[in-house]
């Protein structure tokens, strides 16, 4: 398996909880369509202003591509700097903690 965690956040200053859901529920479904995607967990904290997520992709060239389009998406909605990382999954540790990615 060759699947990547990525990790994107960023400064968020729009509507939270009940409200974001609603606001971005056609985003959300877009997403669902993105090429490689297997899940994504929507992130966000109130108290620091961000908004965020954790994706969990086939492989590293599905990540890569939907960062540089979702980082130019968010830029063309405002959003200054987009913090993406993509990362490895350790899956014998993964396993050990019921991960969902097995």
């Amino acid at each position: 398996m060759f699947m990547k965690i990525l990790q994107v956040d960023f400064d968020y200053q729009g509507p939270m909880g009940t409200d974001m859901s609603e606001a971005l529920k056609d985003l959300a479904l877009s997403i669902n369509k993105e090429p490689g995607l297997i899940w994504k967990i929507w992130t966000e904290s109130a108290s620091e202003q961000l908004g965020g997520g954790i994706y969990l992709f086939e492989d590293e060239k599905s990540a890569q591509n939907y960062l540089a389009m979702h980082s130019e998406r968010l830029k063309n909605m405002g959003v200054k700097e987009v913090r993406g990382i993509i990362f490895d999954i350790n899956l014998p540790l993964t396993e050990i903690n019921s991960g969902p990615v097995i």
